[in-house]
């Protein structure tokens, strides 16, 4: 278990830390295992694919056991779709393996598996998860998974014998089976395994006869091509979804890996694995939770096949790596979680600054304290973090009132008590969420003259109080000193104390005091928190515009 202060409860990751260790035994390597497809953009919601057993091992390392984290590239898979805004020429590929189809136009890679792998992979070092990568491609066409391929081949009638208990007369519209219809038999012999075709490349191939003694298989392609080889000798295909995945299992001997609700439903792969992992392969399955979708603020599942979602690479850009961390290991595996590339993320950020104050004072509880160190480092190293934070929702509001002007933000940042490099990278994330996902309309422009108009307008109450905002301004030239003044203006107008509890009525003032202040900076009822708008725009500017 990560050592914290005191006697931590276990959290989520330690129990099955400690259920994986068991199921190991002494001496063993330790094996988690995650899988990823490469076949367009890695959306987010995958992330999670990789984190749960990241986490897992992590803590396992964490304890000194040797364990490994594999994550198989599933580029051997077929190409089933053309992504929306890929060129629709692209469906002439469909049914290539994933890593013989070429990549979008433009890109720096060979194939379109490497090209959608590179950002994964990328992110994966940011996020601080050491892992072991397989190609599927390289496995299969290398003829290491020779004598699995032979062996479901031979069992063949067992391995559809176990399909068969689970089988309906209508295929289920929510089939999990990438490989679609391929170990679905249709009054004709079932064979686990699909070749890719010599003639054009495709898997739109049908086996028609195969020899268990000489391993002669004869397969034919819907493009008319036909022949017979060896299968001991052929590399040029893959064993169906619902083979393959135990198999990897047993090859690997793999202890952990989770799956989606997809895989984990009665009849699934994950249920119908765990059959064909013992009775044809001699393995055993390995323990795997069910972990719920990722999603994003107003987005239920993600899925890339319906178009531009987040990838990990778009929430690091807003995200630093420890709260993107965090995400993962405050939730268990079947808990849904949401991203928010809205300004709900300013709220996942105030939660992660008070945890970051809780742990710092020592007062944060031992599952929230162990959150942190899992959020923060790993087994292996320290990650990033911002050495001088800022409230996100401050730096929002600063970024965009100074446009990203540095000269501006380091102003701004001095009366806070931090430097530019100190704020990094947040200030780098923020910046990014400002610019890109930032509604147009919620942007602030102050004003560059008074309103002259509204100045006159005013009555007595208001003028009174925008002159002692403007008069006292420099008083204490800080975002507490600011937020003292603007709240403590309508006090001082109603003869209070600076420290008494507000009422209904001192309530009513302070927002209407607001609003005039809001009308004449930037024209609008609301705006960034007054404070912040205050020091962002300087004391110059400020009393320019409300007619000093």
């Amino acid at each position: 278990m990560v050592e914290t202060a005191g006697t931590p409860e276990p959290d989520w990751v330690s129990t099955m830390a400690d259920e994986v260790i068991e199921r190991a035994g002494p001496g063993s390597r330790i094996v988690c295992a995650s899988g990823l497809s490469p076949s367009g953009p890695i959306h987010l919601g995958n992330l999670r694919e990789v984190m749960t057993p990241h986490l897992v091992a992590d803590e396992i390392r964490r304890r000194g056991y040797e364990c490994e984290h594999l994550i198989s590239w599933d580029d051997y898979d077929r190409f089933r779709r053309v992504p929306a805004g890929v060129d629709p020429a692209w469906s002439e590929h469909i049914g290539k393996p994933l890593s013989a189809v070429p990549p979008p136009f433009g890109s720096p890679y060979d194939t379109w598996a490497d090209h959608f792998k590179a950002p994964m992979i990328a992110a994966l070092e940011e996020l601080g998860v050491p892992f072991r990568g397989i190609s599927q491609t390289a496995m299969y066409t290398s003829g290491a998974y020779r004598d699995q391929v032979l062996l479901a081949m031979r069992e063949r009638a067992t391995i559809d014998g176990i399909l068969g208990r689970f089988r309906t007369k209508k295929k289920d519209a929510e089939d999990d089976d990438p490989d679609d219809d391929a170990d679905v038999v249709h009054g004709a012999e079932y064979f686990p395994f699909k070749p890719y075709c010599g003639g054009c490349g495709r898997d739109d191939t049908t086996i028609t006869a195969y020899d268990d003694d000489t391993t002669e298989m004869t397969y034919t392609c819907a493009c008319g091509f036909s022949e017979t080889v060896p299968l001991r000798e052929f590399t040029r295909g893959k064993l169906v979804w619902k083979v393959d995945w135990p198999m990897r299992w047993s090859y690997e001997g793999v202890h952990f890996e989770p799956s989606g609700v997809d895989h984990s439903s009665p009849g699934s792969s994950y249920q119908v694995g765990g059959l064909i992992v013992d009775e044809v392969f001699g393995g055993r399955q390995p323990i795997g939770p069910m972990y719920a979708f990722v999603g994003i603020t107003g987005q239920a599942k993600m899925s890339s096949s319906r178009g531009a979602v987040p990838t990990p690479g778009d929430a690091l850009a807003i995200l630093e790596t420890p709260v993107l961390r965090w995400l993962f290991a405050r939730r268990r595996p079947n808990q849904a979680i949401k991203v928010a590339f809205d300004a709900e993320l300013h709220r996942l950020y105030d939660e992660w600054d008070a945890l970051e104050r809780k742990v710092a004072a020592g007062t944060a509880g031992g599952i929230e304290t162990t959150g942190h160190v899992r959020a923060v480092s790993t087994a292996e190293r320290e990650l990033s973090r911002t050495p001088e934070p800022v409230s996100y929702r401050t730096l929002a509001s600063v970024v965009d009132i100074t446009a990203g002007d540095p000269a501006q933000l380091e102003r701004i940042l001095a009366g806070l008590g931090v430097t530019l490099d100190g704020a990094r990278p947040r200030l780098d994330r923020v910046t990014q969420w400002v610019e890109s996902y930032l509604p147009e309309d919620a942007h602030t422009r102050v004003r560059d003259e008074p309103d002259t108009d509204l100045l006159a307008s005013l009555d007595e109450q208001d003028r009174e109080a925008v002159a002692m905002l403007r008069d006292h301004l420099t008083d204490d030239w800080s975002l507490d000193g600011l937020t003292t003044l603007v709240y403590g203006v309508p006090k001082k107008q109603a003869g209070l104390p600076l420290d008494v509890k507000p009422t209904d009525e001192l309530k009513a003032a302070q927002r209407r005091f607001f609003v005039v202040v809001y009308q004449l900076l930037v024209g609008a009822d609301t705006g960034p928190r007054l404070p912040t708008l205050l020091l962002a725009a300087g004391p110059e500017r400020v009393r320019h515009l409300l007619g000093g």
